[in-house]
């Protein structure tokens, strides 16, 4: 056994782990979902427009983007084009419009109920 063949197996076993274009576009996406979920539930509890607002922006973005790389990804989960990463970033980004949409929701009738408008 050569010393080329020891250097070259480490950096074979360590190219499985890199993050690649496969997986960096469904991680930062998975990220906006993750964001779009924080400032959905802060909305909800303190009944925040802007963090409403922010919510309803980045989950349908998130939505967007992981699943069209769901869609177009080569393989299924554990290959490496980021498949999972894809659909954790669509389940985030619905769960945030979600939370968004409520929190604008209830902000808007709260504001209703206040004015005594009807």
């Amino acid at each position: 056994m050569s010393v080329l063949h020891l250097l070259a197996v480490p950096s074979s076993l360590a190219a499985g782990y890199e993050l690649g274009t496969g997986r960096a576009v469904p991680s930062a996406a998975a990220v906006v979902g993750l964001v779009a979920v924080v400032a959905g539930g802060l909305a909800l509890a303190r009944a925040g427009r802007t963090a409403g607002l922010l919510a309803v922006v980045a989950g349908p973005a998130a939505t967007l983007v992981g699943g069209v790389h769901a869609l177009n990804a080569a393989g299924g989960l554990g290959t490496g084009n980021g498949l999972a990463g894809a659909v954790v970033a669509v389940v985030l980004g619905l769960a945030g419009t979600v939370l968004g949409a409520t929190a604008l929701a209830r902000s808007r009738r709260s504001a209703r109920v206040g004015t005594g408008a009807r």
